[in-house]
């Protein structure tokens, strides 16, 4: 009998800052098999630790320390297939970890992904660029490695006008440049064509828009200024992207915004979903 299989994906902004503000009592919740992090800004040591021994971790750490830094964490094995990624010249540590996952005989990949966040006329733009460019490369290859394959986590792109609150006031802004959001054109078809989502593009899915429909959001990070969070005036950046073979297994996603503003634990909330396998 198919099983589910919970994935969730979360940047912690900070592994060791998030343990200390209650991600432990969230995660000791969730029933999470699969667990991707991103802004881990720790060391293995420090995630084993805080995640506990019944968890196996795969790390990425940032080239620079205390920098970026992707996971993946699982009650199973895993192999990992990937690390290096883009040009040889480009250094992507700590933001892109691929691993292989034998789900009682059926292998999922699973991709961990930090994408720069970049700045409108400067080199961190340029990095960005660069980075969406070897995503877009890896994609086809990824899923001819394996059709049931996602890649997850802060993507630091609202795509479509319903992923912004305020989409009107960033359309210049690093996040919403009309550049950024092509390249998910290219991965997902563009925002009303009748492919989008569904063939579309490179053909993955966006499982946040599948289950959400046609509605604002829901959205997963929210600047700490202002009363962004109470608001509710955020960004849909995190993502679970799936081969259209494993999307057709989905079976329920969900945002787990906090309750309060002081119950938060990191500025992104998790994105989770269940699979069936």
């Amino acid at each position: 009998m198919p099983r589910l299989l919970r994935i969730a994906s979360v940047n912690v902004n900070g592994v060791r800052a998030a343990y200390r503000k209650g991600m432990s009592d969230w995660l000791a919740a969730r029933d999470v098999d699969i667990l991707c992090l991103q802004e881990v800004r720790a060391e293995t040591d420090d995630l084993t630790r805080l995640l506990g021994g019944e968890w196996s971790v795969l790390h990425d750490a940032a080239t620079a320390k205390g920098r970026a830094g992707v996971a993946i964490a699982s009650r199973r094995r895993a192999d990992i297939n990937r690390v290096e990624f883009g040009a040889p010249d480009f250094d992507s540590a700590g933001r892109w970890l691929e691993a292989d996952f034998d789900v009682d005989g059926t292998i999922v990949t699973v991709v961990s992904v930090y994408v720069h966040s970049g700045e409108v006329d400067t080199p961190k733009q340029v990095e960005k660029y660069k980075f969406l460019d070897a995503m877009v490369d890896r994609l086809p290859e990824l899923e001819k490695h394996n059709p049931l394959a996602v890649i997850m986590g802060d993507l630091n792109v609202g795509h479509r006008t319903l992923d912004i609150k305020n989409w009107k006031g960033n359309v210049k802004r690093a996040g919403f440049l009309p550049t950024e959001r092509a390249y998910f054109d290219r991965i997902l078809g563009a925002e009303g064509d009748d492919l989008y989502n569904a063939g579309g593009g490179l053909g993955w899915v966006d499982l946040g828009r599948r289950f959400a429909g046609k509605t604002p959001g829901p959205y997963t990070w929210w600047s700490n200024m202002g009363k962004a969070f109470d608001n509710d005036t955020g960004w849909r950046i995190d993502y679970q992207l799936a081969t259209s073979a494993l999307a057709a297994r989905a079976r329920s996603y969900t945002v787990d915004r906090a309750p309060s503003y002081a119950e938060r634990w990191s500025d992104h909330a998790p994105v989770v979903v269940d699979y069936d396998i």
